[in-house]
């Protein structure tokens, strides 16, 4: 091989990969392109030494000469290229890909995830197998397949069934109804590669179900688990149905193997060598990823679930015992997870965080009573799906805890079916703690009794320290709502329990990282503008709280009391360099703290948490367009409103000014006639008689021009002329 490599170094080392942009695919090529060809062939131990020895720039030298060339497709036109991809193949035509699988000396193709490649698969070694007369060189064809073809094996050995399957089983294995399609794909690529092995080779990896970097079928837990809704992550059935997996390193390992070292074996089990069923896993990831809690639901509803695909649900259910003696004996690989996923589920859960970009947001808000401290962390923890930690409500859940340890077990045992706590060493261990959790107990309601239904801050912060332990709290984060108050509460929560000699003498004090909040948020408000506020509040809030006037005012004043001190809870985290971000609430009145909360997270950041689910993005959709809908409503009601009163005021206007115009005639008619009497009665003194001479003059006579004789008349008879 290295022979052949020395002499189409290019050739030799370049890899035909499907779908490099799905969960499979982009684990192995990239895996693969950090592979040198051969490395395989030496011992760990050899190449372990080799690294030591050589210097980071002869490896990186090393590396980037003799390593795998991965290209291939893509599942989603529009991905981008993945970086450890040399080229990627957008194929128009199948003559096209063929081209471009001929390049290539080692074709994997991939039909655990996407059932439509099948068909492509068995094409594409078809057609390799008919130009084999033109292969210079040895091709290699893997089949990355999936033990679901096995899932209908009758046992090994029917007495006993502990005796798992193994590589050599393969011929009598039986598909799972739904993966026929599978088995006829093996059946079909180990017959074509038997007709002229030197030429071209094929094998079938069939994987177990797949884990790690991200999470393949095993993610619908893992998300659950991380979101906690609703805090119990279920079991299909009664889990007790064996689950064969391998850690999708583990498996790129393997197939680097088969291409490596062309074992004689032509079918291979690629599973680890762990032996669990679904229960032991779910309770596992339920337990380092989310609150602990399990529950057992009927295989029938398992079906119900949009989130999980009948494929995937097929291989939850799955009952089979595995090992592979070939990878165990002849192979060498270093291992990621060689036990399985509950051994190493600590390493598990940091891929699949780093991998997920999900990372933990501790907030803690900060301000006097009535300034809108729990409605802002509600909507905080809304927009970064976060916990909301407030003290009554973790000092209430872990005495309904201490009591539920302590309760009778006829009791507790309602229970177990929806917790999914059923482990015998679990309950062993309960037991145990059964007289510590009585005492607390005893304790704390001594204590409340004393202080008038209060708790000392020992046991508050004992409990609030538990619970930012816990793990929803250390996954997804939390938004802490008004505690710690003071200096000494702070310190008491988020110092380490055991502090050295040397951390108390220092004067920064020692905290604990895991739990103590990244942001502080104070929200600062004048007192006239907090009183203002509560009085304006419905009587319904107001009742049963602290919110009435006169316990306003004291608990008012006891905040301002604690927060005008040399050390209050402010300066602690200045301290420890963790400086508030100071919000007026009175400056930016803003009655549904909008602006607010769009200033805290602007400081913030984008969430670190999954996105929107189908469910939150159609509920936000069909609030925006009820609100939508009831803006245009609004503005609407609003324009017509605006019409009427434009138009009442235009027929008023219209009305008051025809009565204006009526006045103004009756006015000047008035004026007309009081400026005509004197010219009426000179005229009817003066002229009119003389007229009326010359008129019936004119009549008399009768001439010839009437108007002339007239003037004439009454020129010759006027007395003022």
């Amino acid at each position: 091989m290295s022979e052949e490599s020395a002499e189409e170094p290019a050739q030799g080392r370049r890899v035909f990969l499907n779908h490099l942009d799905s969960y499979c695919g982009r684990s192995i090529g990239e895996y693969l392109s950090t592979c040198v060809v051969g490395a395989s062939l030496e011992s760990i131990e050899d190449e372990e030494e080799e690294e030591e020895d050589n210097s980071a720039a002869e490896v990186s030298s090393r590396s980037k000469e003799g390593v795998y060339q991965i290209v291939g497709t893509l599942s989603k036109p529009e991905s981008s290229k993945p970086s450890f991809a040399e080229e990627i193949y957008a194929v128009s035509s199948r003559e096209e890909l063929l081209s471009h699988l001929l390049e290539c000396e080692i074709v994997l193709y991939n039909i655990t995830e996407d059932t439509n490649q099948i068909e492509e698969a068995m094409w594409a070694a078809s057609a390799l197998h008919m130009e084999i007369e033109h292969f210079t060189r040895q091709k290699l064809f893997i089949l990355i397949s999936t033990i679901m073809s096995w899932a209908k094996s009758k046992p090994p050995d029917p007495e006993d069934p502990e005796v798992a399957f193994t590589d050599e089983d393969y011929r009598r294995r039986k598909a799972h109804p739904n993966f026929t399609d599978h088995i006829n794909a093996e059946k079909l690529i180990l017959k074509l590669g038997k007709a002229s092995k030197r030429k071209f080779s094929t094998y079938i990896v069939a994987s177990g179900h797949q884990y790690g970097a991200g999470e393949g079928v095993l993610h619908y837990f893992f998300k659950r688990g991380w979101l906690s809704e609703p805090p119990a992550i279920p079991i299909f059935g009664d889990g007790n149905n064996f689950i064969p997996t391998i850690h999708i390193l583990d498996l790129a390992a393997v197939l680097q193997n088969v291409a490596d070292h062309r074992p004689k074996s032509h079918y291979i089990l690629a599973v680890d060598a762990s032996i669990h069923t679904l229960q032991e896993l779910v309770k596992c990831i339920s337990k380092n990823v989310g609150s602990g809690r399990t529950e057992k639901i009927p295989t029938e509803d398992a079906f119900l679930s949009k989130d999980l695909t009948q494929m995937h649900l097929d291989m939850l259910l799955v009952n089979l015992r595995m090992e592979s003696g070939l990878v165990k004996e002849s192979f060498n690989i270093k291992w990621v997870a060689q036990e399985g996923l509950v051994e190493n589920i600590e390493q598990i859960v940091k891929e699949y965080k780093q991998s997920r970009g999900l990372l933990s947001l501790k907030i803690f808000v900060h301000g006097p009573p009535g300034v809108g401290k729990s409605t802002i962390a509600e909507q905080l923890c809304k927009h970064y799906k976060l916990h909301h930690i407030k003290s009554k409500d973790v000092i209430s859940e872990a005495i309904a805890n201490l009591e539920e340890i302590v309760a009778p077990k006829e009791l507790a045992t309602d229970n177990v079916g929806e917790e999914g706590e059923g482990d015998d060493g679990e309950e062993e261990e309960q037991g145990e703690n059964v007289e510590e959790a009585q005492e607390l107990l005893d304790a704390v309601k001594e204590n409340m009794e004393q202080n008038a239904g209060q708790l000392d801050d020992e046991y508050v912060t004992k409990f609030m320290k538990n619970k930012l332990k816990s793990m929803p709290c250390r996954n997804q984060g939390y938004v802490l709502d008004g505690f710690p108050e003071t200096y000494e509460q702070a310190n008491d929560l988020f110092n380490f329990e055991s502090e050295d000699e040397q951390g108390a003498k220092s004067k920064i004090p020692k905290y604990d990282t895991l739990i103590t909040p990244e942001f502080v948020i104070s929200l600062t408000a004048s007192d006239e503008f907090l009183i203002n506020r509560i009085i304006n509040l419905p009587e319904s809030i107001v009742a049963g709280t602290h919110y009435t006037q006169d316990q306003f005012l004291k608990v008012l004043n006891v905040f301002r009391e604690l927060n005008t001190d040399d050390k209050t809870v402010l300066n602690y985290f200045d301290e420890i360099e963790i400086h508030p971000q100071f919000i007026d609430v009175d400056k930016l009145e803003d009655p549904e703290n909008r602006f607010i909360v769009k200033e805290i997270i602007k400081e913030i950041g984008e969430p670190r948490n999954y996105g929107l689910t189908d469910e939150e993005k159609e509920e936000l959709e069909r609030q925006a367009a009820e609100e939508c809908l009831v803006k245009e409503a609004q503005e609407k009601a609003e324009q017509e409103r605006k019409e009427a009163e434009e138009r009442a005021e235009r027929m008023a206007n219209w009305e008051e000014w025809n009565k204006h115009l009526e006045e103004v005639k009756r006015q000047e008619q008035e004026l007309l006639e009081a400026q005509s009497v004197p010219l009426r009665n000179y005229l009817m003194r003066n002229v009119m008689p003389m007229l009326m001479q010359g008129i019936n003059e004119c009549c008399r006579i009768r001439p010839d021009d009437p108007v002339d004789f007239l003037a004439e008349y009454l020129f010759k008879n006027s007395p003022d002329i």
